[in-house]
Protein backbone atom coordinates (compact mmCIF):
# COMPACT_ATOMS: atom_id res chain seq x y z
CA UNK A 1 0.00 0.00 0.00
CA UNK A 2 2.43 2.03 0.57
CA UNK A 3 4.61 1.51 -1.95
CA UNK A 4 1.51 2.90 -4.27
CA UNK A 5 1.36 5.96 -2.02
CA UNK A 6 4.83 6.81 -3.03
CA UNK A 7 3.74 6.65 -6.30
CA UNK A 8 4.58 2.70 -8.30
CA UNK A 9 2.13 0.48 -9.39
CA UNK A 10 1.83 -2.94 -7.63
CA UNK A 11 0.17 -6.38 -8.49
CA UNK A 12 -0.49 -8.82 -6.07
CA UNK A 13 -0.92 -12.16 -6.86
CA UNK A 14 -4.20 -14.21 -4.47
CA UNK A 15 -5.24 -17.82 -4.92
CA UNK A 16 -8.41 -18.10 -6.62
CA UNK A 17 -9.75 -20.71 -4.15
CA UNK A 18 -8.91 -18.74 -1.18
CA UNK A 19 -10.62 -15.48 -2.76
CA UNK A 20 -14.54 -15.45 -3.26
CA UNK A 21 -15.11 -12.11 -3.84
CA UNK A 22 -12.17 -11.85 -6.62
CA UNK A 23 -11.70 -8.10 -6.13
CA UNK A 24 -10.21 -6.56 -8.69
CA UNK A 25 -8.34 -4.20 -6.80
CA UNK A 26 -7.87 -2.94 -3.52
CA UNK A 27 -6.36 -0.09 -2.44
CA UNK A 28 -5.49 0.90 -5.63
CA UNK A 29 -3.15 -2.62 -5.85
CA UNK A 30 -3.85 -4.60 -8.59
CA UNK A 31 -5.64 -8.10 -7.74
CA UNK A 32 -4.53 -10.77 -9.67
CA UNK A 33 -6.24 -14.43 -8.85
CA UNK A 34 -4.73 -17.41 -10.20
CA UNK A 35 -5.29 -21.30 -9.45
CA UNK A 36 -3.35 -23.95 -8.04
CA UNK A 37 -3.46 -27.04 -5.78
CA UNK A 38 -5.59 -26.76 -3.18
CA UNK A 39 -4.02 -29.79 -0.70
CA UNK A 40 -1.15 -29.71 1.98
CA UNK A 41 1.88 -30.01 0.05
CA UNK A 42 1.18 -28.48 -3.47
CA UNK A 43 -0.76 -25.22 -2.59
CA UNK A 44 1.80 -22.81 -2.56
CA UNK A 45 4.20 -24.34 -5.36
CA UNK A 46 1.52 -24.66 -7.57
CA UNK A 47 0.12 -21.37 -7.29
CA UNK A 48 3.62 -19.86 -6.83
CA UNK A 49 4.29 -21.88 -10.08
CA UNK A 50 1.20 -20.48 -12.15
CA UNK A 51 1.86 -16.88 -10.70
CA UNK A 52 5.39 -17.06 -12.13
CA UNK A 53 4.25 -18.16 -15.54
CA UNK A 54 1.63 -15.48 -15.77
CA UNK A 55 4.02 -12.33 -14.42
CA UNK A 56 6.52 -13.57 -17.92
CA UNK A 57 3.61 -12.16 -19.93
CA UNK A 58 2.60 -8.95 -17.73
CA UNK A 59 5.54 -7.03 -17.52
CA UNK A 60 7.04 -6.54 -13.98
CA UNK A 61 10.37 -5.05 -12.91
CA UNK A 62 10.38 -6.47 -9.85
CA UNK A 63 9.08 -9.00 -8.46
CA UNK A 64 9.15 -9.71 -4.69
CA UNK A 65 8.15 -13.57 -3.81
CA UNK A 66 8.03 -15.09 0.11
CA UNK A 67 9.19 -18.05 1.67
CA UNK A 68 12.05 -20.37 1.04
CA UNK A 69 10.16 -23.04 -0.81
CA UNK A 70 9.34 -21.24 -3.38
CA UNK A 71 12.82 -20.39 -4.22
CA UNK A 72 13.45 -22.93 -6.70
CA UNK A 73 10.71 -21.06 -9.02
CA UNK A 74 12.51 -17.87 -8.63
CA UNK A 75 14.73 -17.98 -12.05
CA UNK A 76 11.50 -18.14 -14.23
CA UNK A 77 10.58 -14.21 -13.84
CA UNK A 78 14.40 -13.59 -14.60
CA UNK A 79 13.62 -15.16 -18.03
CA UNK A 80 11.48 -11.79 -18.71
CA UNK A 81 14.19 -9.95 -17.37
CA UNK A 82 12.42 -9.46 -14.00
CA UNK A 83 13.98 -8.26 -10.96
CA UNK A 84 13.40 -11.01 -8.59
CA UNK A 85 13.68 -10.68 -4.24
CA UNK A 86 13.09 -13.28 -2.23
CA UNK A 87 11.88 -12.86 1.55
CA UNK A 88 12.58 -16.41 3.07
CA UNK A 89 10.46 -15.58 5.95
CA UNK A 90 11.87 -18.65 8.67
CA UNK A 91 13.04 -22.29 8.56
CA UNK A 92 9.70 -23.77 7.45
CA UNK A 93 11.70 -27.14 7.49
CA UNK A 94 11.66 -27.17 11.04
CA UNK A 95 7.84 -27.12 11.06
CA UNK A 96 6.07 -30.21 12.61
CA UNK A 97 3.26 -30.63 9.73
CA UNK A 98 5.79 -31.53 7.05
CA UNK A 99 7.01 -34.99 6.66
CA UNK A 100 10.52 -36.18 6.07
CA UNK A 101 10.55 -35.57 2.34
CA UNK A 102 8.66 -31.86 2.81
CA UNK A 103 11.12 -30.76 4.95
CA UNK A 104 14.40 -32.14 2.94
CA UNK A 105 12.96 -30.53 0.26
CA UNK A 106 12.63 -27.00 2.21
CA UNK A 107 15.63 -28.12 3.59
CA UNK A 108 17.38 -27.64 0.29
CA UNK A 109 15.36 -24.42 -0.78
CA UNK A 110 17.21 -22.47 1.35
CA UNK A 111 20.50 -22.93 -0.44
CA UNK A 112 18.69 -22.43 -3.50
CA UNK A 113 17.47 -18.72 -1.83
CA UNK A 114 20.11 -17.71 -1.81
CA UNK A 115 21.03 -18.32 -5.44
CA UNK A 116 18.02 -18.07 -8.17
CA UNK A 117 16.63 -14.52 -6.60
CA UNK A 118 18.78 -11.48 -7.37
CA UNK A 119 18.69 -10.64 -3.62
CA UNK A 120 17.24 -12.21 -0.51
CA UNK A 121 15.52 -10.78 2.35
CA UNK A 122 14.99 -11.91 5.89
CA UNK A 123 12.95 -10.61 8.51
CA UNK A 124 14.88 -10.87 11.69
CA UNK A 125 18.50 -10.60 12.70
CA UNK A 126 17.89 -14.06 14.04
CA UNK A 127 17.27 -15.77 10.31
CA UNK A 128 19.72 -13.11 8.83
CA UNK A 129 22.27 -14.81 11.40
CA UNK A 130 21.43 -18.05 10.89
CA UNK A 131 21.61 -17.75 6.78
CA UNK A 132 25.49 -16.14 7.49
CA UNK A 133 26.43 -19.15 9.98
CA UNK A 134 24.97 -21.70 7.88
CA UNK A 135 25.80 -20.76 4.08
CA UNK A 136 28.75 -17.85 4.75
CA UNK A 137 25.93 -15.50 2.90
CA UNK A 138 24.74 -12.11 4.22
CA UNK A 139 20.87 -11.45 2.98
CA UNK A 140 19.36 -8.04 2.89
CA UNK A 141 17.91 -7.85 6.50
CA UNK A 142 14.36 -5.79 6.24
CA UNK A 143 12.03 -5.74 9.24
CA UNK A 144 8.23 -5.63 10.16
CA UNK A 145 6.15 -2.43 10.56
CA UNK A 146 2.84 -2.46 12.24
CA UNK A 147 -0.01 -0.18 11.74
CA UNK A 148 -3.44 -1.19 13.13
CA UNK A 149 -6.15 1.67 13.12
CA UNK A 150 -9.16 1.25 15.48
CA UNK A 151 -12.14 -0.58 14.04
CA UNK A 152 -14.65 1.62 12.47
CA UNK A 153 -17.64 -0.79 13.19
CA UNK A 154 -16.95 -2.45 16.08
CA UNK A 155 -18.84 -5.50 17.83
CA UNK A 156 -17.25 -8.56 17.82
CA UNK A 157 -16.87 -8.28 21.89
CA UNK A 158 -20.58 -8.09 21.92
CA UNK A 159 -20.95 -10.87 19.72
CA UNK A 160 -18.64 -13.43 21.97
CA UNK A 161 -20.20 -11.63 24.82
CA UNK A 162 -16.75 -11.13 26.26
CA UNK A 163 -15.88 -7.07 27.83
CA UNK A 164 -12.71 -5.10 26.73
CA UNK A 165 -9.60 -6.02 29.11
CA UNK A 166 -11.64 -9.33 30.01
CA UNK A 167 -9.78 -11.96 27.67
CA UNK A 168 -6.61 -13.67 27.17
CA UNK A 169 -5.50 -13.35 23.26
CA UNK A 170 -3.87 -15.50 20.79
CA UNK A 171 -4.04 -15.13 16.76
CA UNK A 172 -2.67 -17.76 14.57
CA UNK A 173 -2.83 -21.03 12.36
CA UNK A 174 -3.86 -23.81 14.50
CA UNK A 175 -1.04 -25.81 13.91
CA UNK A 176 0.68 -28.07 16.12
CA UNK A 177 3.91 -25.92 15.79
CA UNK A 178 2.15 -22.36 16.84
CA UNK A 179 1.74 -24.88 20.10
CA UNK A 180 -1.60 -23.39 20.84
CA UNK A 181 -2.48 -26.28 23.32
CA UNK A 182 0.20 -24.13 25.55
CA UNK A 183 -2.08 -21.34 26.15
CA UNK A 184 -5.37 -24.09 25.96
CA UNK A 185 -3.75 -26.18 29.10
CA UNK A 186 -2.29 -23.04 30.92
CA UNK A 187 -5.65 -21.51 30.93
CA UNK A 188 -8.06 -24.13 31.87
CA UNK A 189 -5.63 -24.48 35.15
CA UNK A 190 -5.81 -20.64 35.56
CA UNK A 191 -7.45 -19.22 38.75
CA UNK A 192 -9.54 -15.72 37.13
CA UNK A 193 -12.73 -14.59 35.56
CA UNK A 194 -10.71 -13.28 32.13
CA UNK A 195 -11.75 -15.51 29.34
CA UNK A 196 -9.48 -16.67 26.49
CA UNK A 197 -10.35 -15.71 22.50
CA UNK A 198 -8.45 -17.92 20.03
CA UNK A 199 -8.31 -16.46 16.79
CA UNK A 200 -7.37 -18.83 13.41
CA UNK A 201 -7.69 -21.98 11.66
CA UNK A 202 -6.04 -24.28 9.63
CA UNK A 203 -7.68 -26.62 6.87
CA UNK A 204 -4.94 -29.70 7.44
CA UNK A 205 -4.94 -30.01 10.80
CA UNK A 206 -8.43 -31.41 11.35
CA UNK A 207 -7.33 -33.06 14.41
CA UNK A 208 -4.77 -31.21 16.39
CA UNK A 209 -7.97 -28.34 16.18
CA UNK A 210 -10.68 -31.21 17.67
CA UNK A 211 -8.25 -31.70 20.24
CA UNK A 212 -7.74 -28.06 21.15
CA UNK A 213 -11.61 -27.92 21.71
CA UNK A 214 -11.85 -30.93 23.75
CA UNK A 215 -8.82 -29.58 26.37
CA UNK A 216 -10.12 -26.06 26.18
CA UNK A 217 -13.97 -26.48 26.44
CA UNK A 218 -14.09 -22.83 28.19
CA UNK A 219 -11.94 -20.59 24.93
CA UNK A 220 -13.84 -19.05 22.40
CA UNK A 221 -11.95 -20.24 19.03
CA UNK A 222 -13.61 -17.93 16.98
CA UNK A 223 -12.00 -19.12 13.49
CA UNK A 224 -10.68 -16.79 10.90
CA UNK A 225 -11.19 -13.02 11.75
CA UNK A 226 -9.94 -10.18 9.66
CA UNK A 227 -10.54 -6.43 9.40
CA UNK A 228 -12.62 -4.39 12.05
CA UNK A 229 -13.16 -7.70 14.23
CA UNK A 230 -9.39 -8.78 14.12
CA UNK A 231 -8.95 -5.11 15.13
CA UNK A 232 -11.40 -4.62 18.16
CA UNK A 233 -9.93 -7.71 19.82
CA UNK A 234 -6.08 -6.95 18.86
CA UNK A 235 -6.76 -3.54 20.57
CA UNK A 236 -9.33 -4.48 23.59
CA UNK A 237 -7.13 -7.80 25.07
CA UNK A 238 -5.86 -7.92 28.62
CA UNK A 239 -2.84 -9.46 27.36
CA UNK A 240 -1.56 -10.96 23.96
CA UNK A 241 0.30 -14.60 23.71
CA UNK A 242 2.53 -15.98 21.23
CA UNK A 243 3.13 -19.52 21.75
CA UNK A 244 4.78 -20.32 18.26
CA UNK A 245 8.46 -22.20 18.35
CA UNK A 246 9.60 -21.63 14.91
CA UNK A 247 9.91 -18.81 12.29
CA UNK A 248 11.51 -14.88 12.53
CA UNK A 249 9.83 -12.36 12.85
CA UNK A 250 5.67 -12.66 13.09
CA UNK A 251 3.75 -9.94 11.54
CA UNK A 252 0.91 -10.72 14.42
CA UNK A 253 3.31 -10.01 17.10
CA UNK A 254 4.26 -6.57 15.84
CA UNK A 255 0.95 -5.60 15.48
CA UNK A 256 -0.40 -6.80 19.23
CA UNK A 257 2.53 -4.48 20.42
CA UNK A 258 1.33 -1.33 18.34
CA UNK A 259 -1.87 -2.33 19.49
CA UNK A 260 -0.57 -1.46 23.18
CA UNK A 261 -1.29 -4.79 24.63
CA UNK A 262 1.13 -6.80 27.25
CA UNK A 263 2.72 -9.65 25.47
CA UNK A 264 3.87 -13.44 26.48
CA UNK A 265 5.60 -14.57 24.09
CA UNK A 266 7.46 -18.37 23.78
CA UNK A 267 10.99 -17.91 24.65
CA UNK A 268 12.61 -18.50 20.83
CA UNK A 269 15.21 -16.14 19.62
CA UNK A 270 13.26 -14.69 17.36
CA UNK A 271 10.20 -13.58 19.53
CA UNK A 272 12.93 -12.39 22.14
CA UNK A 273 14.34 -9.99 19.03
CA UNK A 274 10.82 -8.71 18.63
CA UNK A 275 10.06 -7.82 22.46
CA UNK A 276 13.30 -6.92 23.06
CA UNK A 277 12.65 -5.12 27.11
CA UNK A 278 8.67 -4.56 26.49
CA UNK A 279 7.27 -7.93 26.43
CA UNK A 280 7.47 -11.07 28.66
CA UNK A 281 8.77 -14.41 27.85
CA UNK A 282 7.84 -17.71 29.04
CA UNK A 283 10.30 -21.00 28.90
CA UNK A 284 8.79 -22.57 26.22
CA UNK A 285 10.30 -25.55 26.80
CA UNK A 286 7.90 -26.08 29.88
CA UNK A 287 5.14 -26.10 27.30
CA UNK A 288 1.54 -24.90 29.31
CA UNK A 289 3.59 -25.57 32.87
CA UNK A 290 5.98 -22.61 31.79
CA UNK A 291 3.32 -20.06 30.42
CA UNK A 292 0.88 -20.66 33.03
CA UNK A 293 3.43 -19.49 35.96
CA UNK A 294 3.49 -16.38 33.98
CA UNK A 295 0.21 -15.73 32.98
CA UNK A 296 -0.56 -16.37 36.77
CA UNK A 297 1.31 -13.81 38.29
CA UNK A 298 0.07 -11.20 35.74
CA UNK A 299 -3.63 -11.99 36.44
CA UNK A 300 -2.39 -11.03 39.89
CA UNK A 301 -0.50 -6.90 39.02
CA UNK A 302 -2.45 -5.75 36.32
CA UNK A 303 -0.15 -2.43 37.47
CA UNK A 304 2.71 -5.09 35.99
CA UNK A 305 0.32 -5.53 32.78
CA UNK A 306 -0.55 -1.83 32.29
CA UNK A 307 3.12 -0.71 32.35
CA UNK A 308 4.54 -3.72 29.18
CA UNK A 309 1.69 -2.10 27.67
CA UNK A 310 3.48 0.84 27.46
CA UNK A 311 6.97 -0.34 26.48
CA UNK A 312 5.18 -2.21 23.94
CA UNK A 313 3.98 0.63 22.05
CA UNK A 314 7.12 2.63 22.80
CA UNK A 315 9.24 -0.22 21.09
CA UNK A 316 6.92 -0.86 17.74
CA UNK A 317 7.08 2.98 17.22
CA UNK A 318 11.08 2.89 17.38
CA UNK A 319 11.88 -0.05 15.87
CA UNK A 320 8.98 -1.52 13.77
CA UNK A 321 7.93 1.75 11.12
CA UNK A 322 6.41 0.68 7.97
CA UNK A 323 7.73 3.86 6.63
CA UNK A 324 11.12 2.97 7.22
CA UNK A 325 10.45 -0.77 5.99
CA UNK A 326 9.16 0.92 2.69
CA UNK A 327 12.10 2.98 2.37
CA UNK A 328 14.30 -0.06 2.43
CA UNK A 329 12.53 -1.80 -0.54
CA UNK A 330 12.47 0.98 -2.28
CA UNK A 331 16.57 1.29 -1.66
CA UNK A 332 16.63 -2.68 -2.33
CA UNK A 333 14.55 -2.24 -5.83
CA UNK A 334 16.60 0.41 -6.69
CA UNK A 335 20.17 -0.81 -6.34
CA UNK A 336 19.09 -3.80 -8.33
CA UNK A 337 17.36 -1.85 -10.95
CA UNK A 338 20.32 0.58 -11.45
CA UNK A 339 18.39 3.67 -10.62
CA UNK A 340 18.71 6.21 -8.04
CA UNK A 341 18.28 5.81 -4.63
CA UNK A 342 15.08 7.47 -4.72
CA UNK A 343 13.09 5.63 -7.33
CA UNK A 344 11.12 8.10 -9.02
CA UNK A 345 6.83 7.63 -9.27
CA UNK A 346 5.90 4.95 -12.10
CA UNK A 347 9.37 3.29 -12.87
CA UNK A 348 8.98 0.36 -10.26
CA UNK A 349 6.13 -2.58 -10.86
CA UNK A 350 5.86 -5.27 -8.22
CA UNK A 351 4.16 -8.44 -7.96
CA UNK A 352 4.10 -10.62 -4.58
CA UNK A 353 3.65 -14.06 -3.92
CA UNK A 354 3.31 -14.65 -0.11
CA UNK A 355 3.23 -18.06 1.10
Amino acid sequence: MRLVERGHEVTVYSRRHHAPDRVKQYRRMRIRHVPGIATKHLDTISHTFVSCLHVLFDRHEVIVMCISGNSPLAFIPRLRGSKVVLNVDGSDWRRKKWGRIARTYIHASEWLALRLPNATVTDSRVMHQYYLERFGIHTECILYGADVPPPEHPGVLDRLGITPQGYLLLVGRLVRENCIHHLVDAFERLDTDLECVIVGDAPYEKAYIADLRRRGPQVHFTGYLFGDAYRELMQNAFAFVLCTEVGGTHPVLVEAMASGNCVVVNDTAANLEVIGEAGIPYPGKEGAEGLHRILEALVQDESRVERYRGLARARVQSAYSWEAVTTEYERLFARLLGTRERIEPGVLTTSNERG
